[in-house]
C-alpha cells in the first residue's frame, strides 16, 4: 500500500507483467507494419514511459513523436478548439501509430482521430498498454490492447494522481475501500436497533441491511436464492448460512456506493461471523466494529409489551415469549461478542435514553472508528 496526496492505493499490476504486455504489443504492431517505416505518436504525460519501453523493443526501423493535446476557448460555434502540440513532422501518406498508456471513455481517441483525419495520413492505428472495457463508450476501433483492467483508478508506470505516481515502475490500483465503516449492530428485541440503523444509514452514507428484510425481499420477488431458501423453510427446515451469506453477499455487491454497511440480524453464531469476516474479506473490506445496544431487561419488556398494543405482534405481546427470546438473545450473543472482543472490534453502548442521546453515543463509536 502506498499514499499519494490523501489517498491509499494498493499493488494491482507487477512491473514484470507490464514488461510483458508491452512486448506482446511490439510483436503484434511490427508484424502489421513491418514492410514500412511508421511513426509512432506517444501522447504526453502519461505515455512517456510505455513509448521508451516500446521503442526499446521495437526490432524494426521507425520514428517517434511526442505530442500533447491542446485546447482553448475558440470564438467558432464548435467552442472548445483542440489540436496537437509539438508534432512536426509531414504526415501525409506515413502510417501513423499512436501509442497511449490507458484508454477509458476514448474522447481522446475521438480527437486524435479527427486531428490525423486532417493531416491525411496512410493509415492510422492505436496502441494502448491499458484498456478499460467498461468505460469505454466509443465505436472507433483500438487496433492493440496490452491490458485489458477493470474501470478502477491507477497511478504508476506514467500515471498519475495529481502529478504523483508518475515515477512508479509498478501500477497501483485506489484503495476504494480505506474509509469504508462496516458495522455489525446487535441488540435485544425492542432495544431500538432499527431506529438507530435508519438514522445511522442516513449519516454516515450507509447501507443498513437487515437479515429479515433481505430474507423477504427475496421470497417475494421469487429470486433464485428466495425460492431455495423458502423450500427450506416450507420444510420447517433452517436456511443453511450459505444461503444467507449469498443474500447478503447481493446486497453488498448492489450497493457499491455506500460508505459502509450495518449488518442487523447475521451474524448470530460463531460460523456465520466466520463467514461474513470471509465474504467481506474477498471484497477488500472487513468488519470494522459491533456494537451492542444494553438494556435492562425490565425496561425493555415493558417496552415490547407496549409496542405490542399498536404492532399486533403475538410475540410482543407475551411476557413469557419476551423472556425466551432474551435468553435465546444472550445464549447467542455471549459467544460473538467474545469473539470479537478478541479483534478489539466489540462496543457496548447504553440503550436507554432518548434516541438523539443514543444517536450520540453509537456516533462517537462510529468516528473513533
Amino acid at each position: 500500500m502506498i499514499k499519494l496526496h490523501d489517498k491509499y492505493f494498493k499493488s494491482f499490476i507487477s512491473a514484470s507483467q507490464i514488461d510483458a504486455a508491452i512486448s506482446n504489443l511490439v510483436t503484434a504492431v511490427y508484424a502489421d507494419v513491418k514492410n514500412e517505416v511508421p511513426v509512432f505518436i506517444a501522447v504526453l504525460n502519461g505515455a512517456f514511459m510505455v513509448a521508451a519501453d516500446f521503442m526499446k523493443k521495437y526490432p524494426g526501423d521507425c520514428e517517434i513523436s511526442f505530442v500533447k493535446l491542446a485546447s482553448y476557448e475558440g470564438t467558432s460555434s464548435t467552442g472548445t478548439i483542440k489540436q496537437l502540440v509539438g508534432l512536426q513532422k509531414n504526415l501525409k501518406n506515413r502510417t501513423v501509430v499512436v501509442i497511449e498508456d490507458i484508454i477509458d471513455t476514448g474522447n481522446t481517441l475521438v480527437t486524435l482521430h479527427e486531428i490525423f483525419a486532417a493531416q491525411q495520413v496512410k493509415q492510422l492505428k492505436v496502441a494502448t498498454l491499458f484498456f478499460k472495457p467498461d468505460a469505454y463508450k466509443k465505436d472507433l476501433k483500438i487496433d492493440y490492447i496490452g491490458m485489458e483492467i477493470p474501470n478502477k483508478f491507477i497511478v504508476g508506470f506514467g500515471l498519475d494522481y495529481d502529478e504523483l505516481g508518475r515515477n512508479l515502475p509498478e501500477v497501483y490500483q485506489l484503495n476504494e475501500n480505506n474509509n469504508m465503516i462496516n458495522l455489525v449492530l446487535f441488540g435485544k428485541p425492542g432495544a431500538g436497533k432499527g431506529t438507530q440503523a435508519a438514522v445511522l444509514k442516513e449519516k454516515y452514507n450507509l447501507k443498513h441491511i437487515s437479515t429479515g428484510d433481505v430474507f423477504r425481499f427475496n421470497i417475494k420477488n421469487e429470486t433464485e436464492l428466495g425460492k431455495l431458501a423458502k423450500s427450506y423453510m416450507d420444510k420447517g427446515d433452517l436456511v443453511p448460512d450459505e444461503v444467507t451469506i449469498n443474500m447478503l453477499k447481493d446486497e453488498v455487491e448492489k450497493n457499491t456506493e455506500a460508505n459502509g454497511f450495518i449488518f442487523d440480524g447475521f451474524p448470530r453464531t460463531i460460523t456465520q461471523a466466520e463467514a461474513l469476516d470471509k465474504l467481506l474479506e474477498e471484497k477488500e473490506m472487513k468488519v470494522n466494529g459491533t456494537v451492542a445496544l444494553e438494556a435492562d431487561d425490565e425496561i425493555l419488556i415493558q417496552r415490547l409489551l407496549e409496542r405490542g398494543k399498536v404492532s399486533g405482534r403475538t410475540d410482543d405481546q407475551d411476557e413469557t415469549k419476551i423472556r425466551n427470546r432474551f435468553d435465546e438473545y444472550n445464549q447467542k450473543t455471549a459467544p460473538l461478542a467474545n469473539y470479537y472482543t478478541q479483534q478489539d472490534k466489540f462496543y457496548s453502548v447504553n440503550g436507554i435514553g432518548e434516541i438523539d442521546e443514543i444517536t450520540n453515543r453509537l456516533s462517537t463509536v462510529i468516528d473513533n472508528l
